[in-house]
């Protein structure tokens, strides 16, 4: 284990201090959390940055910003952004994403509503890669459901929220997947594999929990749901493709490819309707990364004067052991998700230090990846003012406050995240892969 470092400076850390001050201050103070724009908290964090090192000359100190922000690892995961935007764009466009929900809904049982809403949910989420999207996509159907069985609609959208959050945390095209895996250099079949592995007992105890809740409740629903099957086919070839290690950037190409014919060979889209979905779901991605670019360079500056030094040697006097660190990486991640609202945004910030504690405590980078996915995700589908929460809410038009108690698989999900840790778990092999190799 190295220990060839400075002893680091707390206020180097104050950059972060001013982002949470203005992040949360102006949440408090106007009752919405995302008054305040996040890239404009973190432009103004980093100008604080720059006045650290006053030995230092100005030019220096725009060279390592430049240097954290046009890091190949940010840049890469750019790029998937950008592609995972594109693909997202054109296969909502051509109509895959309502296929893909009532392909779900077409097949459930009328007594497993409930329980089909939350893995259809899991299915959907984990096709499209957002959780916002997905709770969009089918609250309105479980506010009906919840109407019709006079089951309480906090408990329906509670179902909802938690299969959006399973694919959140593990969508091959979520951008909290390619976050996490670009800032811990690993793949993304293996950190999925991993992450599987830690959160699948959270979703069968979930399933087995709304079946037991919900048994007493009976529907009889004649609605049909549409959907064209050509139209689900580019979901699946993302996702299988994934699973089986193709490159990234070859998948979502193709999956962009795949759905623009879809869409052109139905009829839901012409040529130019396609470049349009491709500029839409693009644009859509910019902020993110802006934010990741900001963030990047912010994070270099922290390191610079001595900031990341100070975290690590704190952390280092409070833990021994990897088990330690691994408890550390997910405390880490759990607060700055706390204090942001959003998932990507807190492991684009814990990222990085999190890389510099895996590596010091030769923690397996597909397992602090999960770590940094799986516990961002935990809070992000629970905080009453996150957008997953608020989308519900807003849906049933009820308070997000009503719907944390029937937040089954993000609870669920935390108390694997803890067992993993605890228990070492899951047993993994030896992986050398380097980052190069991905991209």
């Amino acid at each position: 284990m190295s220990n060839k470092r400075g002893q680091g400076s707390a206020l180097a850390l104050l950059p972060l201090g001013v982002f949470l001050v203005l992040f949360i201050g102006s949440g408090i103070i106007s009752g919405d959390f995302y008054k305040m724009s996040t890239l404009v908290a973190f432009i103004i964090s980093t100008g604080v940055a720059f006045l650290f090192n006053r030995k230092v000359d100005f030019n220096t100190k725009m060279e390592v910003f430049c240097k954290g922000g046009g890091n190949k690892d940010i840049i890469l995961m750019l790029i998937i952004f950008l592609f995972a935007g594109a693909f997202s764009g054109v296969a909502k466009a051509m109509g895959g994403a309502d296929s893909v929900v009532n392909l779900g809904l077409s097949v459930l049982p009328a007594n497993l509503l409930v329980t089909g809403l939350f893995v259809i949910g899991c299915f959907i989420s984990i096709s499209m890669g957002t959780s916002v999207g997905t709770i969009a996509a089918i609250g309105t159907i479980g506010v009906a459901i919840a109407e019709k069985t006079g089951m309480p609609s906090a408990l329906v959208l509670g179902a909802v929220v938690g299969g959006a959050m399973f694919g959140d945390n593990l969508s091959m095209i979520s951008d909290t997947t390619i976050a996490a895996t670009r800032t811990q250099g690993c793949e993304m079949r293996d950190k999925f594999k991993v992450n599987f592995a830690i959160v699948l007992p959270a979703a069968i105890v979930t399933i087995i929990l709304l079946t037991v809740m919900t048994r007493g409740y009976v529907v009889n629903t004649n609605e049909t749901y549409t959907y064209e099957i050509v139209k689900v086919l580019p979901y699946i070839f993302v996702l299988v493709g994934a699973i089986l290690g193709i490159n990234v950037f070859f998948l979502l190409g193709g999956g962009v490819l795949f759905a623009g014919v879809v869409g052109i060979a139905t009829g839901s889209l012409d040529l130019f309707g396609v470049i349009g979905a491709i500029s839409d779901g693009m644009s859509g991605m910019f902020e993110l990364c802006m934010i990741s670019v900001v963030v990047g360079g912010m994070v270099e500056l922290i390191k610079f004067n001595g900031g990341i030094d100070f975290i690590l040697n704190f952390i280092q006097k409070r833990i021994k052991n990897k088990k330690g660190a691994e408890f550390g990486i997910a405390a880490l991640v759990s607060i700055v998700d706390l204090c942001t609202a959003n998932n990507t945004i807190a492991i684009v910030i814990a990222g990085p230090l999190a890389k510099d504690i895996a590596d010091e405590y030769e923690i397996d980078l597909r397992k602090s990846a999960s770590i940094l996915d799986i516990f961002s995700s935990v809070w992000q589908g629970m905080i009453p003012y996150g957008a997953q929460l608020l989308t519900a809410a807003g849906i049933a038009g009820i308070s997000p406050f009503a719907i944390i108690k029937y937040l089954h698989y993000p609870i669920l999900m935390f108390v694997c995240g803890i067992i993993a840790i605890g228990f070492g778990l899951p047993k993994m092999k030896s992986s050398k892969k380097k980052l190069e190799e991905i991209a």
